[in-house]
C-alpha cells in the first residue's frame, strides 16, 4: 500500500552507496541546469544525445535499482505516451506559398515540393465512431520528438537530483548561488529557509494522502456502484479532509518552530559533507571539466 514509498519521485533516499551522492551539490545543479536549458532550441541530434547521456548516468551512478528504475521507466512511459500524441495528431495545415514570378520564367523549378507524409492510417471505424484518418508527416515527427526528449530530460535529472541530495545541502547550494542578492537587501537567508520547510514538509503531505486512500480502501468503497453525484461529492470530502490535515500539521510545525524560539537557521552553517572531503575532490574537477566541455559541444553541435 506504500506506493509513494516505492515511487520517490522528488523525495531524498538516503544512504551511502553511488558517486553522485559524493558530488558537489553546486555541480549537481549545475548539470540540471545544462539538461533544462540546453534543449531549448537544439537539434534533434542533441536532443537525443542527452536522453541516451541521461541513461548512461543512471546507469552507471551505482545507484541501488530499486531507488531509480521505477520512477525511471514511469518517466520514460510517459514521454513515450505524450511523443505518440504528439505524432497522431494533426499539427496545422502549412501555409501555401505562391511565387511571384511566372511558373514560365522558372523551367526548372517543379511544382509542389517533396512529399511530407510518412505514414497514413485510417479512416478507422469503431462502431459509430470513424478515426482518422491519422496522418505522420516531418513535422510532427519532429513535434513528438521534442515533447518526448524534453518531458523525459527535465523530470528525469531534476529527479536523479533530489533522490541523491538532501534537503539541506539543496538549500545551502540555492543560497551560495543567491549570495550577491544579499547586496540588493533581498532576505536570501529566509527565503532559503522557507524553501527548507517546505521541501520537508512535502513527504508530510503526500503520508497524509496516502493515508486517506488507505482509508478509503479499507472501507471497500466501490465508486463504480456510487454514481456520479456521490463520487463528486465523496472527491470533495476527500479533498477537504486532505486540505484541513495539512493546515494542522502546518499549524503544528508552525508551534514548534516558535517553540523553540522561532529563530532562522543559519545556513551558512550547513556545508554539505562533500566540500570537505578531500577524497572526491577529483570527481568534482572531472564533473566541472565534463561540464564545460558539454556547454562548448553544444554552442558548436546543438543546431544539429
Amino acid at each position: 500500500m506504500d506506493w509513494l514509498r516505492k515511487i520517490p519521485i522528488g523525495q531524498y533516499v538516503a544512504g551511502n552507496s553511488g558517486w553522485l551522492r559524493n558530488l558537489d551539490p553546486r555541480l549537481k545543479m549545475g548539470w540540471v541546469v545544462m539538461f533544462l536549458l540546453t534543449p531549448v532550441l537544439a537539434g534533434p541530434i542533441w536532443r537525443i544525445g542527452l536522453v541516451a547521456g541521461l541513461c548512461f548516468l543512471t546507469l552507471f551512478s551505482w545507484l541501488p535499482l530499486r531507488v531509480w528504475w521505477r520512477s525511471f521507466c514511469l518517466v520514460l512511459i510517459l514521454a513515450i505516451l505524450v511523443g505518440l500524441l504528439a505524432m497522431f495528431l494533426p499539427t496545422g495545415e502549412t501555409s501555401a506559398a505562391f511565387s511571384v514570378r511566372s511558373s514560365y520564367e522558372l523551367p526548372n523549378a517543379f511544382v509542389g515540393g517533396p512529399s511530407w507524409n510518412l505514414f497514413k492510417l485510417g479512416p478507422l471505424h469503431l462502431g459509430p465512431m470513424v478515426v482518422g484518418p491519422l496522418e505522420v508527416d516531418r513535422r510532427s515527427v519532429e513535434l513528438a520528438l521534442n515533447t518526448s526528449t524534453l518531458i523525459f530530460t527535465v523530470i528525469h535529472s531534476v529527479n536523479l537530483m533530489l533522490l541523491t541530495t538532501s534537503p539541506e545541502d539543496l538549500v545551502w547550494t540555492m543560497r551560495w548561488f543567491m549570495t550577491p542578492l544579499v547586496i540588493l537587501g533581498i532576505p536570501v537567508d529566509r527565503i532559503c529557509f522557507q524553501l527548507l520547510l517546505s521541501l520537508r514538509f512535502l513527504p508530510l503531505v503526500q503520508e497524509e494522502f496516502q493515508n486517506l486512500v488507505r482509508s478509503l480502501a479499507t472501507r471497500a468503497v466501490n465508486i463504480r456502484k456510487l454514481g456520479l453525484k456521490i463520487t463528486l461529492g465523496l472527491v470533495l470530502s476527500v479533498a477537504e479532509r486532505l486540505l484541513a490535515n495539512i493546515l494542522l500539521r502546518a499549524e503544528q510545525g508552525a508551534d514548534a518552530l516558535v517553540a523553540r524560539g522561532g529563530l532562522l537557521l543559519r545556513l551558512g552553517s550547513l556545508k554539505p559533507k562533500s566540500t570537505l572531503n578531500e577524497r572526491v575532490s577529483f570527481l568534482n574537477m572531472g564533473s566541472a571539466v565534463l561540464l564545460v566541455v558539454v556547454l562548448s559541444m553544444r554552442g558548436k553541435y546543438g543546431a544539429l
